[in-house]
């Protein structure tokens, strides 16, 4: 897990003026892929979450900064970041600096989750989609194909692995295949694009926040609910009533359109291709040589399968 960017408290002290905040102490987390991220506590009392943007720049921070404040507005339970006191966020080694509230609550492990989970997070997800005309078009983001395929160039000049080097072979391949066969006019708008368990916290039963929109996008809707179903529902093979249920939930908010129900197959494979891309790179090659990876992207090779078998065609049939 990541922690990329040293921070001493007592820059962070320094840092954390921005938001009108005196820092007492800070934790550095293991927690995600891409940021750098830390628990800190102020003066007044607050936990706070403190977060290194490890690859967006200020525009990028900017961006999920306002986002979030428009997501709240609308009602989706998410953590929004703290204002600054004037100007920019602060940075550290050009890398943003951010303040948010430390939202109580705990994630499930797998064997938690259940059918009503998946309801309520499936509910949830579409709120997100449909807060969509309220904010400014967003970008493609960072994780599009595109940025995919150039994650297995990097695989390949950084590793002489037979077994990698057969799965950048294998992914390129089904790039090439699903890319062409996208359909263009799907339903589209805010894409939170890695709403896996660790990003949202419960309590109680209740969903209390949606977390780090840091991968958001403008993308197909579908995909991203399929990035969601491959993140919750899946074990040794799809577990279906997870499945239904998190549809279920998603479509008491925001029905799907016929033309969602028939790009499964193509957007579900995406969504698995992007997270064995990411996975190569993030955990593969970060692995210390003989050590499994803490995050092992042939799981996304087994969904991938399972979605061309057609193992969620009963769950996408009106």
């Amino acid at each position: 897990m990541a922690l990329l960017t040293s921070l001493s408290l007592e820059t962070a002290q320094g840092l954390a003026r921005a938001y009108g905040c005196e820092l007492t102490s800070l934790e550095p987390l293991a927690l995600g892929s891409v940021n750098s991220n830390f628990r800190a506590r102020s003066r007044d009392g607050r936990t706070l979450f403190a977060r290194l943007y490890e690859e967006q720049g200020e525009a990028g921070a900017a961006s999920e900064r306002a986002l979030l404040t428009a997501l709240a507005r609308a009602g989706v339970p998410v953590a929004e970041a703290l204002p600054l006191a004037g100007g920019a966020a602060p940075n550290h080694a050009g890398k943003p600096f951010v303040l948010f509230p430390w939202i109580p609550g705990e994630s499930l492990c797998l064997a938690r989750v259940d059918a009503d989970a998946c309801r309520k997070l499936g509910a949830a997800l579409a709120r997100v989609h449909l807060t969509s005309g309220a904010v400014p078009r967003l970008g493609p983001g960072r994780f599009g194909p595109g940025d995919m395929v150039e994650r297995l160039d990097r695989v390949e000049r950084e590793t002489s692995r037979p077994d990698l080097l057969a799965a950048v072979a294998r992914a390129r391949q089904l790039y090439a295949r699903l890319v062409p066969a996208r359909d263009a006019t799907l339903p589209a708008g805010i894409v939170h694009g890695d709403l896996f368990r660790d990003n949202v916290l419960w309590q109680a039963g209740e969903l209390s926040a949606l977390l780090d929109f840091e991968s958001v996008f403008h993308g197909p809707f579908v995909y991203d609910l399929l990035v969601t179903l491959a993140a919750w529902c899946f074990r040794a093979d799809f577990e279906l009533d997870l499945a239904r249920a998190l549809v279920a939930g998603y479509e008491s908010v925001r029905p799907l359109t016929p033309s969602e129900r028939a790009a499964v197959p193509v957007e579900g494979s995406l969504a698995c291709l992007r997270f064995v891309s990411s996975r190569l790179t993030d955990f593969e090659l970060r692995a210390e040589p003989g050590t499994p990876p803490i995050r092992d992207f042939r799981r996304f090779f087994q969904r991938l399968e399972r979605i061309q078998a057609g193992a969620l065609d009963s769950v996408f049939t009106p």
